[in-house]
């Protein structure tokens, strides 16, 4: 008897999809809120802190994650998507890789050309590796502020596809990385 093909990610995927979902939701709101208030202003520098300790972390584990998914692959899906929705998928999840890299890259340059330090939750403080240079400090805050933007409509998108296909759909795709919700093995 041939042992079932599992359909839903594995534990180690699942997590970290989970920690870096909750990771990009709380840094969004704390990037906002900084923008608001004043430079300098005691609220701001705080947030910041947090929303820069939170985006480093966020690179590092989209690092991993890219590592550990080119090490394992991904389950197959038991009945195959059609080609515009994997081809949608496929770009969708490349765009979010993506960002999950370059926005906190961005924000990195942003803050140690702008010869600002960039520390991990008080803990330590991240090689300042960019040289400080204004006109490049503008350049990445800049790319930095349109690189937010376009992942909260990543996210927006992505939140509405899982939605469809739980609801509308009602196929394994939402199952395949929920915890504790195994899709089917067949």
């Amino acid at each position: 008897m041939a042992t079932p093909i599992p359909r839903s990610y594995d534990r180690a995927q699942r997590t970290l999809h989970w920690l870096m979902a909750a990771l990009i939701l709380a840094a969004i709101p704390l990037g906002l809120a900084a923008l608001w208030l004043p430079a300098g202003a005691p609220p701001r520098v705080a947030l910041l802190m947090a929303h820069k300790s939170l985006g480093m972390t966020v690179l590092v584990l989209a690092v991993l994650r890219l590592a550990y998914r080119a090490a394992v692959g991904a389950p197959p899906y038991a009945a195959p998507l059609a080609p515009l929705l994997r081809a949608a998928s496929q770009v969708a999840h490349f765009v979010l890789y993506a960002l999950m890299i370059a926005l906190p890259v961005v924000g990195y340059v942003a803050s140690t050309a702008g010869g600002h330090e960039v520390s991990w939750f008080g803990l330590f403080a991240w090689p300042a590796l960019a040289p400080q240079d204004k006109a490049l400090a503008h350049l990445a805050a800049q790319a930095h502020f349109w690189f937010g933007w376009t992942i909260i409509a990543v996210v927006a998108l992505h939140l509405a596809a899982v939605a469809w296909h739980f609801w509308v759909r009602r196929d394994e795709v939402f199952a395949r990385m929920w915890p504790g919700r195994a899709a089917p093995a067949r």
